[in-house]
């Protein structure tokens, strides 16, 4: 059953408010097709340094230099490419998070024009903690 036209804001106008709020929860919450991009990076990243590795071995025990330095190649390759799958989860989640307060309403030029940004979330941080406190009361 699809979602009415209301119904799809409301979503929208939620998930926009939980970016704002913790993006870094929010982006561990969704899943997509660049996290598992981001595994296969990984997986063959392992894959290339394990062979690089085997390669580089091998050279070193039949004394054939150019093997060697293809395995040191190959082994880099792959380190790279761990390291790259790893880097593209945060960073997709921060251009996502980035885009979150852009929304209309939210308030986003002024965090980003005065770096308001830390400031403001500590700010909400105390109300809710004086709101606790005085609920407790």
């Amino acid at each position: 059953m699809p979602l009415s036209e209301h119904e799809q804001r409301l979503l929208e106008q939620m998930e926009r408010a939980l970016y704002a709020e913790d993006p870094k929860f929010a982006s561990s919450l969704r899943s997509s097709r660049g996290t598992r991009a981001s595994r296969g990076h990984a997986a063959l990243g392992v894959l290339a340094v394990l062979a690089g590795l085997g390669l580089l071995i091998a050279g070193v025990a039949t004394t054939i230099i150019a093997l060697g330095v293809v395995g040191f190649v190959a082994m880099l390759i792959g380190c790279v490419l761990v390291y790259s799958a790893f880097r593209a989860g945060p960073a997709a989640a921060e251009e996502a998070a980035a885009e979150g307060p852009q929304a209309p309403g939210a308030g986003g030029s002024a965090d980003a024009a005065g770096g308001q940004g830390s400031s403001g979330f500590m700010d909400r941080m105390e109300d809710r903690w004086r709101r606790r406190s005085e609920d407790g009361q």
